[in-house]
């Protein structure tokens, strides 16, 4: 028995040397993706429909604010409550489509990096299972890189046709 457990004692440290440690760079991955560039495109495109739309509302709303001061002396007490709570109104629209808009873009933009993201990981799983990795890290987290870790980013940039 003692032997048994000397052997293991001693057959430790061969299998901690035997493990394979890779690291890669996830960011210069996904940026020299084309997917990437299409995703900032379409994100783009999407902010400046909704700031081209607020401004659109702005613009109505200063029009509205315009005509009231220019008119509200000769309206009636009627009138004038009503062109207020209309310009209320479109501040509060105008408020509201901001907030929304700023909401599906972020929504938009996170369901399309997740799907980046599951895509690179599946590249980096098969890269590891590949190559016989051990661990693979992320290493823009890493605050030091040994000799004897293997940088995979290469390999996941192929896998994925990135750049």
């Amino acid at each position: 028995m003692k032997k048994l457990i000397f052997a293991m004692l001693l057959a430790l440290p061969m299998t901690m040397f035997a493990q394979k440690i890779g690291h890669v760079d996830i960011d210069a991955v996904a940026q020299g993706m084309s997917e990437y560039a299409a995703i900032q495109t379409e994100i783009q495109n999407l902010q400046k429909q909704f700031q081209d739309e607020l401004q659109r509302k702005q613009s109505d709303i200063q029009a509205k604010a315009d005509a009231y001061e220019k008119e509200k002396d000769g309206l009636s007490e009627t009138l004038r409550t009503y062109r207020e709570q209309d310009i209320q109104k479109a501040m509060q629209e105008y408020q509201q489509f901001g907030e929304t808009s700023e909401q599906e873009l972020q929504r938009t933009y996170q369901t399309k990096m997740n799907e980046l993201q599951e895509k690179i990981m599946k590249a980096v799983q098969d890269v590891a299972a590949a190559g016989s990795f051990t661990y693979i890290l992320p290493a823009n987290v890493l605050p030091y890189i040994g000799a004897g870790a293997t940088d995979i980013t290469d390999q996941v940039k192929a896998k994925v046709g990135a750049k």
